[in-house]
């Protein structure tokens, strides 16, 4: 009797007791098993008080609210954020102990060969030569003083003569600006018309001269180093206005396509392709093409260095050859000389040495000329398989090795893949001179022509 009560109360408290057999209840003895129309099991009496509206004859399952799904990708964007952020002060903060590993060492350098006692003494001498007294400070507030003529800087003065004496020195007036082709941090390029001929002209912002102390230097170094230039895969400067800061312009001949545009075709990276790729003879050419260009600047005396070497740095003429340009970044280097900065280039085609801050010569942009060649081969984007960020392709690159997807295993490549693996060693001594390069690529060209 008991048991039949307990059985019908267990019945009339869970909803759906009454439903079709296959969902009624079976009891034993008060320790009842009751089936739902969820297809679940109570094991009594409490488990069905707490089931309660839950468990309906109509099956109606409950929905998330529409803006979830809205919150759920503001949540995931917060967190690429976060992730991005800490990616950069990682990055950051291996950048700082690199530096101050090389400052200790520069330091002992300078103390081990008498250098610091030196360079002490010589700035106790500076700081007695500006010591003003009071009288003289009263007389340099009250009594206004007329400032100074500006000066040409020293390094403008001498490339003047230069220009002039060579035939490359422009006045403003004499070029005609149009519309805008490119736009960069420091500069604008133009269309622009120069004695009845089409050029571009690169004008320099005259905030970039007036915020940096040493702009004018940078300004006269890319001008000079273009100046120097003879070659028929480098870009050909036509003259200059070397009147800074709101005349440092540099006009060089006119070119539309890049290198990255030929490959991949306008726009930002893409994972798909949005143009047909081009003929492997046509990639290889000009893979040889910018080694060539490239073995003519490392052999310049003095030696030329570019420091940003990329696609959307190398232009295309109307015949599809090679101009390696933007020498923004350039330096010259004696015998012997390292360079030693932090963030010169771009992350993907950057050195891991220089990521590091560590010091570098030429075969920096061997390591660039390696990421370069591969994505010639694979006529894909560096990294694209992955979703890395700048920051973290560098972080990846300079501590645990990370490289571009390599082309498919092919005996017809095996050669080109070897010259890849070289190039971007990250041992330094290990990366060929472009002149091996070249001869490297004209042999691969030679053999690929008896096949």
């Amino acid at each position: 009797m008991n048991g039949t009560i307990s059985d019908k109360a267990q019945k009339r408290r869970c909803n759906g007791a009454k439903s079709s057999p296959a969902t009624q209840s079976s009891a034993t003895n008060g320790g009842a098993l009751v089936k739902s129309n969820v297809g679940g099991w109570c094991k009594g009496l409490g488990d069905c008080l707490i089931l309660g509206p839950n468990v309906s004859r109509n099956n109606k399952h409950a929905q998330a609210p529409p803006y979830r799904h809205l919150q759920q990708e503001k949540l995931e964007e917060i967190e690429k954020q976060l992730q991005q952020q800490k990616e950069m002060k990682t990055m950051y903060k291996m950048k700082l102990e690199r530096t101050q590993n090389y400052l200790r060492y520069c330091l002992q350098v300078a103390q081990d060969n008498g250098f610091l006692d030196l360079i002490i003494n010589n700035n106790k001498e500076k700081q007695q030569e500006c010591t003003t007294t009071p009288k003289a400070i009263i007389n340099a507030t009250t009594s206004p003083q007329t400032p100074p003529q500006q000066q040409p800087h020293s390094d403008i003065k001498d490339l003047i003569q230069q220009a002039k004496l060579n035939g490359w020195y422009i006045q403003p007036h004499e070029i005609e600006l149009q519309e805008v082709l490119a736009q960069g941090s420091t500069a604008h390029i133009y269309r622009g018309r120069w004695r009845g001929f089409e050029v571009a002209v690169k004008c320099v912002f005259p905030e970039f001269f007036l915020c940096n102390e040493n702009g004018v230097s940078f300004f006269a170094q890319e001008a000079e180093t273009l100046s120097r230039q003879r070659h028929r895969f480098v870009l050909q400067l036509m003259g200059a206005c070397l009147d800074p800061p709101h005349h440092g312009w540099i006009v060089t001949e006119l070119l539309d396509m890049t290198l990255k545009d030929w490959l991949h075709g306008p726009g930002k990276r893409r994972k798909q392709r949005v143009i047909p790729l081009p003929h492997f003879e046509e990639r290889l050419n000009k893979a040889l093409e910018i080694a060539q260009a490239m073995q003519y600047l490392h052999e310049h005396k003095p030696m030329v260095i570019h420091r940003d070497l990329k696609p959307s740095n190398i232009f295309l003429d109307d015949s599809f050859h090679v101009r390696v340009a933007d020498f923004g970044h350039a330096r010259f280097l004696n015998d012997e000389e390292k360079a030693l900065t932090g963030e010169t280039g771009t992350y993907i085609y950057m050195a891991p040495e220089v990521i590091r801050s560590e010091p570098y010569d030429e075969k920096s942009d061997v390591y660039s000329f390696g990421i370069i060649l591969n994505e010639l081969v694979t006529g894909e984007y560096p990294y694209i398989q992955t979703d890395f960020g700048p920051s973290k392709i560098a972080l990846e690159v300079a501590e645990k090795g990370l490289r571009p997807e390599l082309p498919k295993q092919d005996e017809k490549l095996e050669e080109l893949i070897q010259l890849i693996q070289l190039s971007w060693d990250e041992d330094v001594a290990v990366r060929p001179s472009f002149g091996a390069i070249t001869s490297s690529l004209i042999n691969i060209q030679e053999k690929m022509i008896d096949i």
